[in-house]
C-alpha cells in the first residue's frame, strides 16, 4: 500500500507499505484523505523532535474496514474522522473531561507499519498519509456519511485544534474582543470559532494581503498585515489574543497587545528550544498566558459537535480545502503550503 515516509533524510511515497490487523480495543482505518498540515512539515524540518522512520500524517477521514474485539461504537463500513489523541479514557485527567493531558496519550509512538521487514513509527498515533492506518478506538469518531470525506479529514487536527481553542480554552463570550495572528489553518479555524462565539470584533493579521478574503469570510471583522496596526483597531487592547505562527516575537506582541483581564493564547509551534520574553508587570492586570494542546479538546464530542454545526451552514469546512492533490503529489503540496497558496491542502488516496 502506498504512505508517505520520512526516514530522517528524505521523504519518499512508498508502494510497498504493510500495515497489521487491528487488535483488542483497535480499528483499521481505509484513509481517503488527509490533511497537509504545518505540524507535519515540523516533523522533516526537525522543529518537531520524532523517531524515524516515520509514516507521516495526523489529519484524516476514511472508512473503517475492520474493528478488533471489544470495539462497539464504530463498525466496517462507517465512515470517521481521526483524532490524534489516543488517551486512555481511565486515568485522572480522562475522567475529568481532560483527555488532551492523558499522560498515556503524549510520547509512546507505536509502530503498526512495515516496509520491507522493517517496522516504521506511527506519527500522532495516527499516521493519515497512508492508504491504511490502525488506531486506537477512542481516535475513530463516527461521522454522517453525506459529510464529504476531503472536508471531514480537516476536522481531526486543524478544526479541533482552532475552534476547540476558542470555545473550549479561552472561552470566548459573546461581544468579546478577538485578535488571531497568523490566518493559516489553524488560524482560520480560531477566526470562525470567535464567530461561532458570537466575538463582536475580530481582528485578523496576517505578514500576506492575498489572506484577507479567506480570513473575512471565515469571520474576521477587520483584517491587518502588520501587528503593530492592532492597537489603532482596539486602543485599549483585545480581550483574546490568538498566537498561531509559532515566532516568539509574535508572542511577545500577543502579550503586549492584551486588555485588562486579556489572555493570550499560544498556538504556534516554535522550535523546541525557542524562548520568549515579556513585560511581567503586565499581568498583574489579571492578564494571562495560556498554553493549548490541541484545542482543550475532547475528540468524541467535539468531532461530533462540529459535524453538527457544519450540516447547520455554522462551521466552514469546504472552504478549508484549497486544493486536493493525488497522495504521489505530495511534494507539490508541500511546494503550495510553504508558498502560502493554500489554506489547506488535501492528500487524496
Amino acid at each position: 500500500m502506498r504512505g508517505v515516509v520520512f526516514d530522517g533524510e528524505q521523504v519518499v511515497v512508498a508502494d510497498d507499505l504493510e500495515v497489521r490487523d487491528p487488535g483488542p480495543g483497535e480499528v483499521l482505518v481505509a484513509v481517503a484523505a488527509a490533511g497537509l498540515c504545518h505540524s507535519d512539515l515540523s516533523v522533516i524540518d526537525g522543529t518537531i523532535p520524532f523517531p524515524r522512520p516515520v509514516v507521516l500524517g495526523h489529519e484524516g477521514a476514511g472508512v473503517v474496514e475492520a474493528v478488533g474485539a471489544g470495539v462497539t461504537h464504530v463498525a466496517a463500513g462507517d465512515h470517521v474522522s481521526l483524532s490524534t489523541l489516543a488517551n486512555c479514557g481511565a486515568c485522572a485527567e480522562c475522567d475529568r473531561g481532560r483527555p488532551t493531558m492523558c499522560r498515556k496519550a503524549i510520547g509512546m509512538p507505536g509502530r503498526p507499519f512495515s516496509r520491507g521487514g522493517k517496522e516504521l513509527f506511527q506519527f500522532a498515533s495516527n499516521s493519515a498519509f497512508a492508504e491504511r492506518t490502525v488506531v486506537k478506538a477512542v481516535q475513530a469518531v463516527k461521522i454522517p456519511a453525506e459529510l464529504p470525506l476531503t472536508s471531514a479529514a480537516l476536522i481531526g487536527c486543524g478544526v479541533l485544534t482552532g475552534v476547540g481553542a476558542v470555545l473550549n480554552r479561552a472561552r470566548v463570550a459573546v461581544g468579546d474582543s478577538v485578535v488571531v495572528i497568523g490566518t493559516g489553518g489553524v488560524g482560520l479555524n480560531v477566526l470562525q470559532g470567535a464567530r461561532i462565539a458570537g466575538a463582536s470584533t475580530i481582528v485578523a493579521v496576517d505578514a500576506n494581503p492575498a489572506k484577507e478574503e479567506a480570513a473575512r469570510q471565515f469571520g474576521a471583522t477587520t483584517f491587518l498585515t502588520d501587528v503593530a496596526a492592532v492597537r489603532e483597531a482596539l486602543p485599549d487592547g483585545a480581550g483574546h489574543v490568538f498566537e498561531c505562527v509559532g515566532r516568539t516575537e509574535l508572542v511577545r506582541a500577543a502579550i503586549d497587545l492584551l486588555d485588562r483581564h486579556g489572555q493570550a493564547v499560544l498556538l504556534g509551534m516554535p522550535a523546541a528550544d525557542a524562548e520568549a520574553s515579556f513585560v511581567p508587570a503586565q499581568l498583574f492586570l489579571d492578564k494571562s498566558i495560556l498554553g493549548c494542546r490541541y484545542g482543550s479538546s475532547r475528540p468524541q464530542r467535539d468531532i461530533r459537535l462540529y459535524a453538527d454545526l457544519y450540516a447547520q451552514g455554522r462551521l466552514l469546512l469546504d472552504e478549508l480545502v484549497t486544493r486536493t492533490y493525488p497522495v504521489e503529489d505530495f511534494g507539490k503540496a508541500v511546494e503550495d503550503a510553504e508558498a502560502g497558496r493554500v489554506a489547506r491542502g488535501v492528500l487524496t488516496f
